[in-house]
């Protein structure tokens, strides 16, 4: 008997199958991503995520298709909460320089919000598999557009006020989500002394000498 048998009928979480379609779907997404975070995507079996979303078996051919779509399903949802959340956290109005816009996109994805063990967990997952699951690296990739083009042209604005070799922009923006991919992969395998501050002040200074005399504290 689990700790949840032994509440009061009426202080226990009601089952997913008592809700209503959408929250059935909800229940096996979270508990898909959920399973992940936990013990990878390989050992995240159609058991084990009907188990911890509270559902049979037959929910995920209703409603997915499949583990596969599933799978899929998770991934979409996964990057469009964070590009949510990245939204949310960089909207910083029409007047804003494009030196803040940068710096914001990179204290967004290095913040907690973002960058947790959850987080990072389930990203590096659905990262390791993207080569064979095409469903997944649709929604896996960190040159996902809409963070690309925020950074370019940001950059571009900048290239235009100074003298710069060609691509420039280009390479200002991919060398900053690579240090952001690499900044991930350090917080993964060194939660305990990751340091948010410090590795926003290493990209800050890596841009600061692509484009002088901007990004200076």
């Amino acid at each position: 008997m689990t700790i949840k048998d032994k509440l009061p009928e009426g202080l226990r979480e009601k089952p997913a199958a008592k809700r209503d379609p959408a929250a059935k779907k909800q229940a096996l997404i979270k508990a898909t991503l959920d399973t992940i975070a936990e013990i990878g995507i390989t050992d995240t079996s159609v058991s084990r995520i009907i188990e911890r979303a509270g559902l049979s078996r037959g929910m995920i051919h209703l409603h997915f298709g499949g583990k596969d779509n599933l799978l899929t399903v998770a991934a979409q949802q996964f990057s469009e909460q964070y590009y949510a959340e990245m939204d949310r956290m960089t909207d910083l109005g029409p007047n804003a320089s494009p030196e803040d816009r940068v710096m914001a996109v990179i204290e967004a994805d290095l913040s907690e919000s973002l960058l947790n063990p959850r987080s990072t967990k389930i990203w590096h997952a659905f990262r390791g598999v993207s080569s064979s699951h095409p469903g997944i690296a649709r929604y896996s990739s960190t040159q996902d557009e809409r963070l690309v083009s925020t950074l370019r042209q940001a950059f571009d604005e900048l290239e235009k006020v100074g003298c710069y070799p060609p691509n420039h922009a280009e390479d200002a923006t991919s060398g900053t989500l690579a240090l952001l991919e690499g900044m991930w992969v350090n917080y993964l395998t060194d939660m305990a002394r990751f340091s948010r501050e410090r590795s926003v002040d290493l990209i800050r200074r890596f841009l600061s000498g692509l484009f002088p005399g901007s990004f200076l504290r």
